[in-house]
């Protein structure tokens, strides 16, 4: 985004992208048993979005080497652990990714939808099109056949 066009959407983009950036990081903690060392669930801060975009994909690269190591029963224990605010919580490793998952996608679609407001187009954020980019063969695999659904519809 061009910071001299919409610098006040520019800047809540960003707090959010950051947001979404800290949470991960405090799951990330939790998953691990350490120590977040964060007061809130954002900085007091903003950072440059550069740095912000490479912090994104370190706590991104993180998450998956995870997911490569995780076995299925260590998904299902149960984690205890503090939230930001003073509240218990409590939950299972799957139910952690979950959240981080779709707590990033929430945050996302709200800066989506701020980017609109303002002339810009949001890039094609979809799950689906992340599997389709990250394996482009996905397209060519089987043919397309029409199915009947609910009422007669085809697709």
């Amino acid at each position: 985004m061009d910071p001299s066009h919409g610098a006040g959407e520019r800047h809540a983009a960003i707090r959010l992208m950051n947001h979404i950036h800290v949470v991960s990081r405090i799951f990330a903690a939790h998953l691990k048993g350490v120590a977040h060392g964060y007061a809130s669930d954002n900085t007091p801060d903003t950072p440059e979005p550069r740095a912000l975009r490479a912090a994104l994909a370190e706590i991104d690269r993180w998450y998956l080497d995870y997911l490569e190591t995780i076995s299925k029963q260590a998904l299902a224990e149960l984690i205890a652990f503090t939230f930001t605010d003073g509240d218990k919580g409590c939950m299972t490793r799957q139910e952690m990714l979950t959240h981080v998952v779709l707590h990033g996608g929430y945050h996302r679609g709200e800066v989506g939808r701020m980017l609109t407001g303002i002339a810009v187009s949001p890039p094609w954020d979809t799950y689906a099109v992340h599997l389709h980019r990250a394996e482009p063969a996905r397209r060519l695999r089987g043919e397309r056949k029409s199915i009947e659904i609910g009422g007669g519809s085809r697709i």
